[in-house]
């Protein structure tokens, strides 16, 4: 676990499209296209193939179920803000970065595991 968590990582809708379009999933493994090389279309990453490597997400697009991670986490909450407030500081607390985009009409916010996150490219020391 981190000490602090790490602070959030901030896309436009137009950063989110050209980092998903950066991404191919091959297998279980998601990953960062090479430049020069050729990936089949069953390959392309899109929020639904994304949502499948997040810890936790509220999304307009995909359904993170936002109440059904609150629970696995046994936790409560009186409302859905609360309720995701929660699920983020508890994947923060263990090591996770969150992910806005914003100028999006619903909340756009992902929590993915850092290791991820570096990997794919979103934090500084990344191989993307």
């Amino acid at each position: 676990m981190n000490a602090a968590p790490l602070p959030p990582l901030t896309l436009t809708p137009d950063e989110w499209d050209a980092f998903l379009a950066r991404l191919y999933e091959r297998g279980e493994r998601l990953d960062v296209r090479v430049p020069g090389e050729t990936y089949p279309p069953e390959e392309d990453v899109d929020p639904y193939v994304l949502s499948a490597h997040a810890e936790a997400l509220r999304s307009g697009e995909v359904d993170g179920d936002v109440w059904g991670t609150l629970e696995d986490i046994e936790e409560t909450a009186d409302d859905e803000e609360q309720a995701w407030a929660r699920v983020v500081a508890f994947y923060l607390g263990r090591g996770c970065v969150l992910l806005r985009v914003t100028g999006t009409g619903e909340p756009e916010e992902w929590l993915l595991e850092e290791g991820l996150a570096r990997r794919l490219g979103l934090m500084p020391g990344a191989a993307g």
